[in-house]
């Protein structure tokens, strides 16, 4: 039955985007809420559809931290696809930081791009480092809200690796207090795996974290401290 209801889950996923990237094209070539109120849409039907088929509810904890507008700055664990997408429903208008290579993808990459999303080379040293504050500072004076995964790519659960220096620039060029989010969305959705499970996928969303010193040894005793209870 699990493999079952994970099949059908992916099929309509990868199906429906498929339909909805094609279909909704000409938005590319409009205003960005258009295509921003589109993404919100999807990922909210994304969302239903992980509930109603595989039996994967969504717990929201911490809420009252995220901003109703207004620009801000959210560290989260990434442990899964699931991660990259459910911002959207989260949040009125979210910038992720990802990796550059993403927008050279046929679709998928046009729509980053014009969603406004940072695109970072990693192997890009300081050039890239001054270009994420750029794009950053662009960000939150459109008020957007930034998300960024410290570690700079999924992690399996209980898996850790070193935090990467991007937050650290984000928070010092937008001014931004930085908000903290644990996950256990690899327990459901794992990296590499058909397989969707049933259960209550949490994202835990801390209290900010302001002030410059000592930001990164404080927002990884906060993510991995929750992550240990969450995984």
């Amino acid at each position: 039955m699990l493999a079952l209801r994970s099949l059908l889950f992916n099929a309509l996923f990868f199906g429906l985007t498929a339909t909805a990237g094609l279909l909704a094209m000409p938005l590319l070539l409009g205003p960005r809420p258009f295509l921003r109120r589109m993404m919100h849409l999807w990922a909210g039907l994304m969302v239903k559809m992980l509930r109603l088929v595989c039996g994967t509810r969504i717990a929201v904890q911490g809420r009252e931290h995220l901003p109703e507008s207004g620009a801000a700055l959210i560290a989260s664990k990434h442990q899964s696809a699931f991660d990259t997408f459910v911002w959207f429903a989260l949040v009125p208008d979210v910038a992720f930081v990802m990796k550059r290579e993403l927008f050279l993808l046929p679709i998928y990459g046009w729509y980053a791009k014009r969603a406004g999303h940072i695109g970072v080379d990693r192997t890009g040293g300081m050039t890239a480092m001054r270009k994420l504050m750029r794009d950053g500072k662009a960000a939150a004076a459109e008020g957007r809200q930034i998300v960024i995964f410290p570690e700079g790519t999924r992690t399996a659960p209980g898996e850790r690796l070193p935090y990467q220096p991007g937050v650290q620039a984000l928070a010092q060029t937008t001014g931004l207090p930085v908000l903290p989010v644990a996950t256990n969305s690899g327990l459901f959705w794992p990296r590499r795996s058909f397989l969707k499970r049933p259960g209550t996928l949490r994202i835990h969303i801390l209290p900010p974290l302001s002030g410059r010193e000592r930001l990164m040894e404080r927002l990884e005793a906060a993510i991995e401290g929750e992550q240990a209870r969450l995984d």
